[in-house]
């Protein structure tokens, strides 16, 4: 008796990647950045770090052993992207409480009320910490001072971000001039030394990481280069036209989450478009909504609200831009 045939849906492309390694490789090229927090913040980014995580684990194992009653998936390194994710975008002084609460949203309803893993619409990170920004403004604001506090684990100094000094100061009448005798140096934001979110710290870090994810092909240059080119050539513009009211282009990418979302949020494979055209579409609809509320928002930081913004257009995205087609002809024109 012959064997029978098994068929199942194309394409037939077979690899040892696996989505498990890939997560894997995201946490390892995160590493350098971690380390830069732990030298900033101290004791007060691993407890973030480590709230996040376990909390991000926890919450996706009781919500599906014992709501969805599904198979449990905490092993396959996407919860664990989201806990270290939603850490490195929130302040090293922020409750433990509130990130446990912004844990739930990200896994809870972001991640699993979707359907899990490769059905989720939004990034999961971004909607925690958008959640908890829009809930406790205060909190979700307060920035501790960078390396003064690195031994402590309460923080008692606070100060503002790059940004936000921006921000402020052109609020009230100040010039770039005047503005950047009190932001950190080029070299201060390419190390870290600086005040933000745990993860946003090190610029140089963040570029080590995205690198390694370049070099693994964990992600394609289309959506970071595209973003940052796009941001960089818009803030240029403003910046030429008047440099006493706009900040430079370099401030503007090493400063803020813009590293960041660029390499490890924007490229999430789950809710960014599927074809080399369309990442550019949305690379370049994240980079257009980011200055545009960094210049003319009330937030100083966009970065966050451009990506969970353009996710909503993947699908529309992936609709005019689909992925070539295996076995289709392309007919040519008659004359």
């Amino acid at each position: 008796m012959s064997q029978p045939i098994i068929i199942s849906a194309s394409p037939h492309v077979h690899s040892d990647r696996t989505s498990k390694k890939i997560m894997y490789d995201v946490v390892i090229a995160l590493v350098p950045a971690f380390l830069v927090s732990l030298y900033v913040f101290g004791i007060n980014a691993f407890i973030v770090t480590a709230v996040a995580v376990i909390s991000c684990l926890g919450f996706e194992y009781l919500i599906q052993k014992y709501l969805l009653k599904t198979d449990v998936t905490i092993g396959d390194g996407s919860a664990l992207i989201t806990g270290i994710l939603l850490a490195f975008n929130l302040p090293s002084g922020l409750p433990i409480w509130m990130i446990i609460v912004g844990s739930l949203v990200a896994i809870g309803i972001a991640k699993l009320s979707f359907g899990g893993l490769g059905f989720n619409i939004f990034n999961p990170a971004l909607v925690g910490r958008v959640f908890l920004l829009v809930s406790f403004p205060v909190q979700m604001t307060m920035w501790p001072t960078a390396v003064e506090n690195n031994l402590s684990i309460a923080d008692g100094v606070t100060g503002a971000t790059t940004l936000g000094m921006i921000k402020e100061g052109l609020m009230f009448g100040e010039t770039m001039t005047e503005i950047s005798t009190k932001i950190p140096s080029t070299i201060d934001l390419l190390l870290g030394i600086t005040g933000g979110s745990i993860g946003e710290m090190s610029a140089l870090a963040l570029l080590i990481g995205g690198i390694y994810l370049l070099v693994r092909k964990v992600i394609s240059w289309h959506i970071p280069v595209t973003m940052l080119v796009t941001m960089a050539v818009m803030t240029g513009i403003f910046w030429v036209i008047n440099p006493e009211q706009y900040a430079s282009p370099l401030i503007h990418i090493l400063s803020g989450g813009a590293l960041l979302g660029a390499f490890f949020m924007a490229t999430d494979l789950v809710t960014s478009p599927m074809t080399k055209k369309g990442m550019i579409i949305f690379a370049i609809g994240i980079g257009v909504i980011t200055v545009v509320i960094r210049l003319f928002g009330a937030y100083p930081e966009g970065v966050s609200f451009a990506i969970l913004i353009m996710n909503a257009f993947v699908p529309l995205i992936n609709t005019y831009f689909k992925p070539r087609r295996f076995g289709v002809k392309i007919k040519s024109k008659i004359v």
